[in-house]
């Protein structure tokens, strides 16, 4: 299955905040290991996660292994994304959201499904597809 087709089946986009929660065993990260499986990642935030993994210590082997085991359907960052990023600058920039945070939220909404994050900002603020916090 293509990358293109395989993200349509996930049910929900997650957050490198949900993500580290999870790793980290968290509050939360239970809510992340119910959508293991059905759930998508911006190729954006797997850089994101793997460079906090790396600064805390992880090496490239390390890294490899703990994120292939999320199994995740990582998307590759379109146009589309990177547009629907863009868009988001000012509103992002109001709610003090990183590019990471904003490929996150973009990805959720090409796809149109609901967004998972430890990110308890994004919960106010309408970003045009439904914020699930993990905790």
């Amino acid at each position: 299955m293509s990358a293109a087709a395989s993200w349509r089946v996930s049910a929900v986009v997650v957050d490198t905040s949900a993500v580290l929660a999870f790793l980290g065993e968290e509050p939360g990260a239970e809510r992340f290991a119910e959508v293991l499986g059905n759930a998508a990642i911006s190729a954006v935030n797997v850089a994101e996660a793997a460079t906090i993994l790396h600064r805390r210590g992880g090496s490239r082997e390390d890294i490899d292994v703990v994120l292939s085991s999320l199994a995740l359907t990582i998307v590759d960052f379109d146009r589309r994304q990177a547009v629907t990023t863009g868009l988001l600058k000012e509103l992002g920039r109001q709610r003090g959201l990183s590019l990471g945070d904003r490929a996150c939220l973009a990805l959720a909404i090409v796809m149109k499904v609901p967004v998972l994050t430890a990110d308890r900002a994004w919960a106010r603020a309408d970003f045009g597809v439904e914020v699930r916090l993990v905790r």
